[in-house]
């Protein structure tokens, strides 16, 4: 996973907090909703730890002057304008002058309850169809560049579940551990490399689903892109 520190610093640096002294270690994805999310943490709330505080909501950032956003779509469907922030899916809008990330598939955020400045520990990757209308109502701080099969794998709540809470622990997929890349040996380390947004080969990639310039598509769409679908691309290099 890689962590957005320049959206939800306290965020991450609770997170990285977390995961340094084993907190999830051993917890389990015990909320799963097939097409939707997959929630790990620890269902209850009996495990101690000194880094596990609540969170004060960090949902968007005010637009520095020198922002690196690199528009695609405008406007989108639920946002003024969307695009690559930082290698991120993520939404703007000049006039609030409000910077935030997308919901798409694979993306890293903190559970909460009904109080928006009630996030700690229990977090959760998306899953299914990029779930939008969670956009700057939940702190979103990373997302998975490589492994999204092994999250894909988990264990769903039955489908008649509207909590998605699975109730029988042995019916649950485990957390055996989380490490910080720094924390594992390099030679241990997963080389992934993530495209650069501001490559010719994802500005080709846009620019061709924008058009649909194929002799397939006999309907050429709109021009509108979901940035969502076209997030950038990752590679595991050889080690």
């Amino acid at each position: 996973m890689e962590l957005a520190p320049f959206m939800a610093p306290k965020h991450v640096e609770q997170f990285k907090a977390l995961v340094k002294e084993g907190f999830y270690d051993d917890l389990d994805f015990y909320r799963v909703i097939d097409g939707f999310v997959a929630q790990g943490g620890d269902v209850s709330e009996q495990k101690t730890s000194q880094h596990n505080h609540t969170l004060k909501a960090e949902f968007s950032r005010p637009a520095p002057q020198n922002t690196s956003f690199l528009p695609v779509q405008k406007p989108d469907f639920m946002a003024p304008e969307t695009g690559f922030l930082a290698g991120f899916a993520a939404g703007r809008d000049p006039a609030s002058k409000q910077e935030w990330l997308l919901h798409c598939p694979g993306t890293l955020a903190m559970a909460r309850s009904n109080e928006a400045n009630s996030a700690s520990s229990d977090f959760y990757i998306v899953i299914g169809q990029a779930t939008r209308h969670l956009d700057r109502n939940m702190s979103s701080f990373g997302r998975v560049i490589y492994g999204m099969p092994a999250i894909q794998a988990l264990q769903r709540a039955d489908i008649n579940n509207a909590s998605g809470v699975i109730d029988e622990p042995s019916k649950r997929s485990k957390i055996k551990w989380i490490k910080l890349a720094s924390d594992v040996p390099a030679n241990a380390r997963l080389n992934v490399q993530v495209q650069n947004e501001k490559s010719e080969a994802v500005s080709q990639r846009l620019a061709s689903a924008r058009t649909l310039d194929s002799e397939f598509f006999h309907f050429k769409g709109n021009g509108n892109l979901d940035v969502c679908y076209y997030q950038l691309k990752s590679r595991l290099l050889s080690q």
